[in-house]
């Protein structure tokens, strides 16, 4: 298994807000898809089924199942992922937010929608990373997109439920650019990718992903959400976050504290 960063891919990931690491976890793809298939087979309470009016396959999205799936502690403890995560964020301390699961099945005519992750989280501060790995090939146009540099703006953007339904009726934040129909306007990046093969992106990316309109090639993808230095709680008056955290008594402007948010890596 790789565990060295180069300067090059911190340097992009720094600017552009995302970057590829080919071939990082192959080694893990099997374990993971043991884990992803037990996540199916018993799912979550706020587990989400997403499925076009036409029928098709289905689009699963669970999380936060690490503390009863062993394949995904297993990942989770004892991959390299927090210190290729500490290198990309240049942070001193990595800890868990959570875990991410993403199956599209074959013929699966749900878009995922451009949306950036943060807007949707109980977490503020600017070392973030979400490692998505493929465990499955994906091709270019069947793959996960982003805007580069999109990070940068200094928005926050109104998060949406992957069917299209806002998060929250009244949220206060801006309306998210309409990017498909206006693609040359942005600086789009996306790559073929192998199972095994991770895209490492800032939580206030912007990124989306087409339909799976494959006849018979599924798409899993298992996505770490891990945060850095002085990553702080955040409390969303009257509103929802996912996932909800309902259980986590953090006050608004906490470090993250408790079992939920285990200390993966920690330098003096």
């Amino acid at each position: 298994m790789k565990t060295d960063i180069d300067q090059k891919t911190v340097e992009q990931f720094q600017t552009d807000g995302v970057t590829v690491l080919l071939g990082y976890f192959s080694d893990w793809v099997d374990v993971l898809r043991k884990g992803i298939a037990a996540n199916i087979a018993e799912p979550n309470p706020n587990a989400r089924i997403y499925q076009d009016e036409n029928g098709g396959g289905q689009f699963f999205v669970d999380y936060c199942s690490w503390q009863r799936i062993p394949e995904y502690r297993d990942f989770i403890f004892n991959s390299e992922a927090a210190e290729i995560g500490s290198a990309l964020m240049q942070s001193n301390k990595v800890q868990l937010f959570h875990e991410h699961v993403l199956v599209k099945e074959a013929q699966t005519g749900i878009a995922t929608p451009w949306h950036h992750d943060l807007p949707y989280y109980c977490v503020d501060g600017p070392n973030t990373v979400s490692l998505w790995i493929p465990l499955d090939d994906i091709p270019r146009d069947r793959t996960l997109e982003f805007v580069a540099g999109s990070h940068l703006w200094g928005k926050s953007f109104r998060p949406q439920r992957f069917n299209g339904q806002p998060l929250n009726e009244i949220d206060g934040l801006e309306e998210i650019p309409n990017i498909e129909d206006h693609r040359d306007d942005y600086n789009i990046v996306g790559w073929d990718l192998k199972p095994g093969d991770a895209v490492a992106f800032d939580y206030r990316t912007l990124h989306g992903a087409p339909a799976n309109n494959s006849l018979n090639a599924q798409r899993r993808a298992f996505s770490l959400r891990l945060v850095g230095d002085d990553i702080r709680f955040v409390r969303k008056e009257n509103s929802v976050t996912s996932p909800p955290f309902d259980e986590v008594t953090l006050q608004h402007g906490d470090h993250l504290l408790g079992d939920e948010f285990p200390i993966l890596l920690e330098r003096n």
